[in-house]
């Protein structure tokens, strides 16, 4: 039983916590790339290429924590099961 919590509990705190996350970051990483390009517009085009590099990765490490949610669910056993094992008819 605390097998399945920690499961449930795993899955949706899991991907929220990442989406959280990766938001944060993002804005982050945007707000610095914006304020050195307006510190430095001769060298926007290569603060624009990293930023962008930068976000891809923020963006991968979020889909890679929704993707173990989704392998995860898979170990969660169906209704019916769940209900046998809290005793409900």
């Amino acid at each position: 039983m605390l097998y399945l919590f920690g499961l449930v509990i795993t899955i949706g705190f899991g991907i929220a916590v990442a989406a959280f996350a990766g938001g944060l970051g993002q804005g982050k990483a945007v707000s610095a790339a914006l304020e050195g390009m307006a510190r430095q517009p001769e060298n926007s085009g290569r603060i624009q290429m990293v930023m962008i590099i930068g976000l891809a990765f923020i963006e991968s490490l979020t889909i890679y924590a929704l993707v173990m949610g989704f392998i995860l669910k898979n170990y969660l056993p169906e209704t019916a099961e769940i209900l046998k094992i809290l005793g409900a008819h």
